[in-house]
């Protein structure tokens, strides 16, 4: 009871001093041209479905669904590819297998492809060249940005060129009045972020891997991030895409229009695909104004009811200034100890909470955030806490929720489930997983966004093991599903998890996917292996 006292007592302190003073003292754009040219036009061409069906996956039974497929009877590259690339591509057309190895393996090591050729364009039209000679020759491509998925999907699995956007990465244009970014999908989001926050803006989402992650990757992927509780989804941000589609035709919806209801929205189909219907070369994007003021909360909760309970009232409390809710378990706490030396910036609690809150009016934002840390320790919904106001202690505070990733990757080998479910199950199914296990696992931890009710399960091993494995797989769609949850929150499906949507998803809905690929893919050359289920029902 007196340590309970005592830590009650430090946190009051802070928020007096909170209250009193604001802050602590420590913690190339491409004009549309008719159908049958290079350009399709977003608002006049017609779509022509095709009757072309899709590659079929290999009859033979797989060691596990998230195992590679054969080969598809795609082409092999030839010397005369090489010169056609070349050609195109002088210097940026990459066959040395050192400089090739890092972009045939994942960021995770779990995924090797063996390419021999990495091409780097910078140019729409250079991509547009790049696919119309690859439809035709049919070789398959592997579109690539920064490389920092967690599924399998941004890296070869056989022989695929990679088509690197890294060299794309020009910021085309900025209207300081609507805030809204156009820029080549190369554009890494780090300095995307630096670029507007000298401007007065910032991203719409922020991820753990923003120093490498490409904003064309982003959106490829449909990345959540630490931001979506406040600024939404990429669906929503979004306003525009440049695509090239895989026979070369470039796709130009790039509009800066926030209202545009003139026929389908087929930039949406884009979003979250994977690069499996198009490589996208261009975004616009909506930003919001930079905050002037910004606190980020670290408490601490014995149960993780008092943590939903936590959010209840920190939503009806904070309302418009919360921008994140983020929470991480004790096992998260003793990796980021163990392997990256963090120290716990409070006492040891069951449960970790990270709140953010992003407004113009510090002393406004103050008082609020001091009337609800006040109601929460009144209503004993936290034993301790801490808050930070200044830009170092920020980030210290924010690193012990974006360096899990890190953490987790000194401890083993790791299976990495990324679930979307009703708010009130997200840590059940950990708990679900740890006696399913029954210490078959080195460990079972989770963290994950509260807010959107993401969950990020990781089990850790010494080694890889196909038994434990076995064990958590299906047993984890199953549950999700169970409870109508989704299979991938934000990571997508990539390889490793694409015979797996039908946990998530009606088989017509996987049908009228596979026809949109059919429509728009029909040899089926962008990205394959990924993303939709070897066969489909």
């Amino acid at each position: 009871m007196a340590g309970i006292l005592q830590k009650t007592v430090r946190l009051r302190t802070a928020l007096r001093h909170l209250c009193s003073h604001g802050r602590l003292p420590s913690p190339v754009r491409l004009s549309a041209a008719a159908f049958s040219g290079p350009f399709l036009s977003c608002s006049s061409a017609h779509f022509v479905a095709s009757t072309c069906k899709l590659h079929a996956g290999a009859d033979a039974p797989k060691s596990s669904p998230d195992a590679a497929p054969q080969r598809l009877p795609f082409s092999t590259v030839t010397s005369e590819d090489l010169d056609f690339f070349r050609k195109l591509l002088p210097g940026r057309a990459i066959t040395d297998q050192d400089v090739v190895e890092s972009s045939n393996v994942d960021w995770l090591k779990s995924v090797r492809g063996s390419s021999e050729v990495l091409l780097r364009p910078q140019t729409t039209d250079e991509v547009s060249q790049i696919l119309r000679y690859c439809n035709g020759r049919n070789l398959a491509v592997n579109p690539q940005g920064g490389n920092t998925g967690l599924v399998g999907g941004s890296v070869p699995v056989y022989d695929e060129i990679i088509l690197s956007t890294s060299l794309m990465n020009n910021i085309m244009n900025f209207d300081n009045i609507s805030g809204i970014l156009t820029c080549q999908a190369g554009c890494v989001l780090e300095n995307l972020s630096l670029y507007l926050e000298d401007r007065d803006y910032i991203m719409p989402l922020d991820l753990g891997a923003k120093g490498s992650c490409q904003i064309g990757g982003n959106v490829a992927t449909n990345a959540g991030g630490l931001r979506l509780l406040r600024y939404g989804s990429l669906h929503g941000t979004v306003l525009g895409l440049e695509v090239v589609l895989a026979d070369g035709r470039v796709l130009d919806c790039l509009a800066t229009l926030r209202k545009d209801n003139t026929g389908y929205d087929l930039k949406q189909l884009f979003i979250g695909s994977e690069g499996t219907l198009g490589v996208i070369t261009a975004v616009s994007i909506l930003c919001p104004r930079k905050p002037k003021s910004v606190n980020v909360v670290f408490l601490g909760c014995e149960t993780f009811e008092q943590l939903l309970k936590t959010f209840q009232l920190c939503r009806g409390m904070l309302g418009e200034i919360l921008s994140a809710y983020e929470f991480l378990d004790s096992e998260c706490m003793k990796l980021l100890n163990t392997h990256l030396k963090l120290p716990n910036p409070i006492s040891e609690c069951p449960f970790y909470i990270v709140i953010e809150t992003s407004g113009s009016d510090s002393s406004h934002d103050s008082q609020k955030l001091h009337n609800f840390l006040e109601e929460a320790m009144t209503a004993t919904l936290v034993t301790d806490g801490t808050v930070a106001t200044e830009d170092s202690k920020i980030k210290a505070l924010w690193s012990m929720r974006e360096r899990i990733t890190e953490a987790l990757t000194h401890d083993g080998f790791v299976y990495k489930y990324d679930i979307s479910l009703p708010v009130e199950r997200i840590y059940q199914l950990v708990t679900d997983m740890r006696e399913h296990l029954r210490g078959r696992a080195k460990r079972v931890v989770g963290y994950g966004h509260v807010g959107d009710g993401n969950l990020h399960l990781n089990i850790t091993s010494p080694a890889k093991d196909p038994a434990l494995l076995a064990a958590i797989e299906p047993f984890v769609y199953e549950w999700t599903s169970r409870f109508q949850g989704s299979i991938s929150a934000e990571h997508g499906l990539g390889l490793k998890k694409r015979n797996y949507i039908y946990y998530s998803k009606p088989s017509q809905a996987v049908a009228l996917m596979g026809g949109l690929k059919a429509m728009l893919d029909p040899n089926g050359i962008l990205n394959p292996y990924k993303t939709l289920p070897d066969k489909l029902k």
